[in-house]
C-alpha cells in the first residue's frame, strides 16, 4: 500500500518501528513506513497488524464479538451490533464487509477499523459482519476471495444467534474499501454465477474507493504517479500467478473480463475520492454497470477534495459523515 494513501495515520511510525532493512536480504517490495516484503518470503509489517477487543463501546452502545468461521483455515469475523433498546424484534440490515490493505495489511481487529464500525453501526443501525481473511503474500490471491466466499456462505446459513435473532436476510449486503471493494466484487459476481442457495440474494454491494488497476492510464493516475506505480507493483507481489495488471481479478472492466452483467446483486454505491489515485477506476466500473447489460440500479458518490480511504483517517470530518449517511441510507431503503 502506497504511503501517500496512508500517511495521516502514520506520521508517528518511523520513531516507533525499527524499519532499517536487513542488508542481507535482498527485498521483493517495499511501501515504507507500511510494509517489507523480502524474497525469501519473510514479511515485516509496521502498520494494520495491531489488535484491539470486541467490547461493549461506552460512547455509542454498540456492541461486538469475535466469532469463528472456518477453524481449518482460520477465517474469523467480527460482529456488530447497535443499541436496539426494547425493540428487539426489529430485524435490521446486514452488512458482509471485507476490510482493505492492498491484501497484505490490516484485520477485522484492527483498532482503526474497529472504531469506525462503532460509529457506523451506531449511525446506520445495521449489523455488520467484518470478516478477517488470510492475507498475502503468505496466503497469495485469490486466498482472500475463497475465504471471504466462505464467510458469506457462513452468513447465509444464520449459524450465529445476532444473525438469527436481529438480520433481516432480505436486505444482505456486501461492501468493502479498497482491497476489500475488490474482494466485495469478486464475491457478488460468484453470488451471480453460483448462487447462494434457499433462494437467499444479495441486496446490494458497497463499493468504496475500490482497488482496480488497468494498463490504460487514466487521468487519476496523474495525482500521484508513485502512488499509481506502486499499486501495480504491489498486485504482482500479492497475486503471483496474474497475468498483470490487466487481469480481470484486478481490473474487471477490461476486455474479456466476465461480463458484469453477471454481477449478483440488485444495487451498487460506488464511493469515490476526488483527490483517489484510483478515482476513475471506480467512475470507470460505474459507468460500465450503468451502460451495460447489468439490469440492476448504480449510483456514484464523490468525496469532494478527498483521497484514499480518507473516512478512516478522519471519520468525524463532515465529508465522512456525509459518505456514512449516504452509505446508511443505501442500506436502509
Amino acid at each position: 500500500m502506497p504511503k501517500a494513501l496512508v500517511l495521516p495515520l502514520l506520521l508517528t511510525l518511523q520513531s516507533l518501528c525499527p524499519m532499517d532493512p536487513n542488508p542481507n536480504e535482498e527485498i521483493l517490495y517495499e511501501s515504507m513506513p507500511c510494509i517489507r516484503i523480502y524474497k525469501s518470503g519473510r514479511v515485516e509489517r509496521f502498520f494494520g497488524s495491531e489488535f484491539t477487543p470486541a467490547t461493549a463501546d461506552p460512547d455509542t452502545g454498540v456492541i461486538s464479538k469475535d466469532v469463528p468461521v472456518d477453524p481449518k483455515t482460520g477465517v474469523s469475523a467480527r460482529l456488530y451490533l447497535p443499541d436496539i433498546g426494547a425493540d428487539s424484534s426489529k430485524k435490521l440490515p446486514i452488512l458482509v464487509y471485507f476490510h482493505g490493505g492492498g491484501f497484505c495489511l490490516g484485520s477485522a481487529f484492527n483498532p482503526t477499523f474497529h472504531n469506525y464500525f462503532n460509529s457506523f453501526v451506531s449511525q446506520a443501525r445495521v449489523l455488520v459482519v467484518s470478516v478477517d481473511y488470510r492475507l498475502a503474500p503468505e496466503y497469495p490471491v485469490p486466498a482472500a476471495y475463497e475465504d471471504s466466499w466462505i464467510a458469506l456462505k457462513w452468513v447465509a446459513q444464520k449459524p450465529d444467534a445476532w444473525l438469527a435473532d436481529h438480520g433481516d436476510f432480505d436486505r444482505l449486503f456486501l461492501g468493502g474499501e479498497s482491497a476489500g471493494s475488490n474482494i466485495a466484487h469478486h464475491i457478488a459476481m460468484r453470488v451471480g454465477s453460483e448462487g447462494l442457495g434457499s433462494g437467499m440474494e444479495i441486496n446490494g454491494l458497497v463499493m468504496i474507493h475500490p482497488y482496480f488497476m488497468g494498463s490504460k492510464k487514466v487521468e487519476s493516475d496523474e495525482l500521484n504517479p508513485e502512488a499509481s506505480e506502486s499499486l501495480a507493483s504491489l498486485w504482482t507481489v500479492m497475486c503471483p500467478t496474474t497475468t498483470g495488471i490487466d487481469d480481470p481479478w484486478i481490473n474487471p472492466m477490461v476486455e474479456g473480463a466476465p461480463d458484469l452483467a453477471g454481477l449478483g446483486c440488485r444495487r451498487v454505491l460506488v464511493c469515490v475520492g476526488e483527490k483517489d489515485v484510483l478515482r476513475d477506476r471506480g467512475r470507470e466500473y460505474y459507468r460500465k454497470l450503468k451502460e451495460g447489460g447489468w439490469k440492476g440500479e448504480v449510483e456514484i458518490w464523490e468525496a469532494v477534495g478527498e483521497g484514499h480511504t480518507f473516512h478512516l483517517f478522519n471519520p468525524t470530518c463532515e465529508v465522512a459523515l456525509a459518505q456514512d449517511k449516504t452509505i446508511s441510507n443505501f442500506l436502509n431503503r
